[in-house]
């Protein structure tokens, strides 16, 4: 029953392999990174410090490229020395269950405390691999963010979906 009750209520994250991506704002790039992987970022109000250390280890762990040998899901971002993409995206928390089917952001992180777990998540990214290929998009921001997704490979990531297990 624990799982039931907890399945939802986690950091989420939407892993794309990528040939390349920028994000923009007002018309001007604001960050960009060659191959690796985009992570658009969803922070639920429940987050804890454990939800963006689970969700960091998994995003820089995940196995997403061939090895040298050409076997399918076998070396991760790290491994293949790639960059990595962060984009905070409260809109991962929205719904339209109600009847006027306009979106609901309540499980979303409120902005002030949502900046402060991003920037935490991007150290936490940055500490466990290397700042240079961690990149970012601008927290709270209107962004057009552009991608050559490759494959395509698009993955969820949700903190807590062990316990849903």
């Amino acid at each position: 029953m624990l799982a039931l009750l907890t399945l939802g209520l986690s950091m989420r994250l939407v892993l794309q392999r990528c040939k390349s991506a920028s994000v923009t704002v007002g018309g001007s790039v604001v960050s960009s990174i060659g191959g690796g992987i985009v992570a658009l970022c969803g922070l639920h109000v429940e987050d804890t410090d454990a939800d963006l250390q689970y969700c960091a280890k998994k995003l820089l762990g995940a196995k997403l490229w061939p090895n040298e040998n050409e076997k399918l899901w076998r070396r991760s971002v790290k491994q293949q020395d790639l960059e990595v993409l962060l984009v905070s995206q409260f809109t991962l928390y929205g719904t339209v269950a109600n009847k006027k089917h306009s979106p609901d952001y309540k499980d979303a992180m409120k902005s002030e405390q949502a900046s402060a777990s991003f920037d935490a998540f991007a150290s936490l990214c940055a500490a466990e691999y290397d700042a240079d290929r961690v990149k970012t998009g601008v927290f709270g921001e209107m962004m057009d963010v552009a991608l050559v997704n490759d494959g395509p490979v698009t993955l969820v990531v949700d903190s807590r979906e062990d316990l849903a297990r």
